[in-house]
């Protein structure tokens, strides 16, 4: 049974049994996985609160050839997020990151863009003044990463040129022309050409400049309403806001 490290953020815990607790994590070297914690529910475990959801931290790990679930032995916390624990609001968004996360993900895959992308999610959700506009760049970036990018450049149905009065369709994955739009099987949400262009910016920006970008008003709302019919698509089901345990992974 050899023992492995790796940086890991804690995407859920759950109990298990009398005194210990499953961990699901997102790791830098081993993707998604679940880990056992022995005793972490006892008083003087060294455990429990280092493997909360949101955790940034050092893993010691075992690993059973055969056996997915790791045996948890050791914790090094590096940043605990305890802002999201003080605020309802931000708590909120920071689960809705790492439940998509969760979502999205196979289980064993690792992508160090996708461990990054999760890390500078979260500490951007910390100084943020919008959360809301937060998690929702978020989410785009993470579509991108995942290879869901959302199509904005012509019909992501036929192939044809972006249309002039574009609609966006969860299921074909981006914007698709009057013809295409009709022939879909779930609701297309209606985008002006302000939404169209935040949109691509959020796709085409780096991590660090994506945060500059603001939306409000009608175009905050069109942009909200595709990612989250898109998400619901890509996903199979409305995610949970909070990851205490109902989010099944």
């Amino acid at each position: 049974m050899p023992l492995v490290k790796t940086s890991a953020i804690v995407l859920k815990s759950r109990r298990w049994g009398d005194a210990d607790r499953i961990v699901t994590c997102y790791t830098l070297r081993f993707g998604k996985i679940r880990a056992v914690a022995r005793g972490a529910r006892r008083m003087k475990s060294r455990l429990g609160g280092s493997i909360e959801p949101f955790v940034l931290c050092q893993m010691d790990l075992f690993e059973k050839p055969g056996d997915s679930l790791y045996r948890l032995s050791q914790v090094a916390m590096q940043e605990s997020f305890l802002a999201f624990r003080e605020d309802l609001t931000l708590m909120t968004a920071a689960a809705r990151m790492v439940n998509l996360v969760a979502a999205v993900v196979a289980e064993s895959d690792p992508d160090p863009r996708m461990f990054e992308a999760l890390e500078q999610g979260l500490r951007s959700l910390v100084a943020s003044r919008d959360p809301g506009l937060t998690v929702l760049l978020f989410q785009i970036r993470v579509l991108g990463v995942t290879g869901f990018k959302p199509q904005t450049h012509h019909c992501a149905s036929c192939g044809g040129n972006c249309p002039e009065a574009p609609q966006f369709s969860p299921l074909a994955g981006g914007l698709v022309c009057h013809v295409c739009a009709r022939r879909q099987a779930m609701e297309c949400v209606p985008l002006s050409r302000g939404s169209v262009a935040f949109l691509q910016q959020a796709l085409q920006l780096t991590s660090t400049l994506v945060s500059r970008l603001n939306a409000g008003g009608q175009v905050r709302s069109e942009v909200e309403t595709a990612i989250e019919s898109y998400v619901i698509a890509v996903t199979g089901r409305h995610l949970p806001s909070n990851c205490f345990g109902t989010l099944p992974i």
